[in-house]
C-alpha cells in the first residue's frame, strides 16, 4: 500500500502563488500533496463541478501559465504544453477534502488551510480572529464538512476583511509577508501613487504596475535615474500603463503616498522587502 508523506507547512507555503490578486495553489502541486494524479484530481472536480465556482477554482490563461513557468523552474514541462493548469483558492482547497473523500485528503487540506492563514497573520494584525478561524476550519474539516451550510459559514469567515495595520515590523526572511503587505497597500489606491525611494529597479516597476487599477497614476521620486533604469522604464511604458520617474534628492527614507492622503513611512526599499528587519508606519 502506498504511503503519502504529508509536506510540512514551509513546503506548502512555497507552493502558494499570487494570481489575479488571490493566493492560490496549482492543480499539479495539490495532486502531489494529496498523493493522486493531476488528471484524477481534476476528474473528481468535474464530477462535482457545482461545488467549485470561479472563486474556488479557475483555469489559467496562456499568459498566466507562461508567467508561472518563468517564475518557477518546476513548471518547465508546462511551457510547451497545450493544456492550461487549474488554480485552486483557499476555499477550493477546502472543498477538495470532501470530493476526494479520504482521511489523507482531510489531513492535507487542514495543513494547506493552516498555511494560507499563517501567511496572512502578520498582515492582519489580528491573531485572535484567525485563531478562531483556525478552530472553525479544523472542526469543520475533521467532520468532513457534511453540509453546504457549514461550508458557507466557513467561507464567509475566511473572506472576512480586516483593517490595514497602521504600524509594524517585518523581520528578515518575511519576504512574502512584506511583499503581500505592500501589494495590499498598492491595491488600495484609486487615483494616484507616489513612491519616494532612492533604490529603484525593474522589479519595483513590475510590482507597482501589476497590482493597480490601470487608471491610477504612478509617480516615482528617486535620487538618481541611471541609464539602465531609463531603459527599463521605456520598455515598461511601451507595454503597460505609464509610470513617471523624477529625480528628487531631498529624502533619505522611503515613503508611499496613496491618493495624496495616506502617507506610509517604509523602512526598506520596495526591491529589498523582507531581506532585513524594517518597520512601517502610517503617518
Amino acid at each position: 500500500m502506498n504511503t503519502v508523506v504529508i509536506a510540512d507547512e514551509q513546503n506548502i507555503q512555497d507552493n502558494i502563488y499570487t494570481i489575479r490578486s488571490m493566493q492560490v495553489m496549482v492543480d499539479s502541486d495539490l495532486a502531489e500533496l494529496y498523493g493522486v494524479e493531476t488528471k484524477r484530481l481534476n476528474e473528481q472536480v468535474k464530477r462535482n463541478i457545482s461545488r467549485f465556482p470561479q472563486k474556488f477554482r479557475f483555469q489559467l490563461t496562456e499568459v498566466e501559465k507562461l508567467e508561472l513557468v518563468a517564475n518557477c523552474d518546476r513548471f518547465n514541462t508546462l511551457k510547451h504544453s497545450t493544456s492550461l493548469p487549474y488554480a485552486f483558492t483557499e476555499q477550493g482547497v477546502s472543498m477538495l477534502s470532501a470530493v476526494l473523500k479520504s482521511s489523507v485528503a482531510i489531513e492535507v487540506s487542514i495543513k494547506i488551510i493552516d498555511s494560507f492563514v499563517d501567511m496572512r497573520k502578520f498582515i492582519s494584525q489580528n491573531a485572535s480572529i484567525f485563531q478562531r478561524l483556525d478552530t472553525i476550519e479544523t472542526k469543520q474539516l475533521q467532520h468532513k464538512i457534511e453540509s453546504d451550510e457549514k461550508f458557507n459559514k466557513l467561507f464567509d469567515a475566511l473572506e472576512e476583511k480586516t483593517l490595514t495595520p497602521k504600524q509594524g515590523i517585518f523581520y528578515d526572511g518575511q519576504i512574502f509577508d512584506a511583499y503581500l503587505f505592500i501589494s495590499d497597500l498598492i491595491r488600495k489606491a484609486t487615483t494616484s501613487i507616489i513612491l519616494l525611494d532612492n533604490y529603484i529597479d525593474e522589479t519595483v516597476l513590475t510590482h507597482l504596475s501589476s497590482k493597480i487599477n490601470p487608471n491610477v497614476r504612478i509617480t516615482i521620486l528617486t535620487k538618481t535615474i541611471s541609464k539602465e533604469l531609463t531603459l527599463d522604464l521605456q520598455k515598461h511604458n511601451a507595454q503597460y500603463p505609464k509610470i513617471e520617474i523624477k529625480e528628487f534628492a531631498s529624502t533619505h527614507d522611503r515613503f508611499l503616498i496613496l491618493d495624496e492622503k495616506e502617507i506610509y513611512h517604509i523602512g526598506a526599499s520596495l526591491k529589498d522587502l523582507g531581506k532585513k528587519w524594517f518597520a512601517f508606519s502610517l503617518m
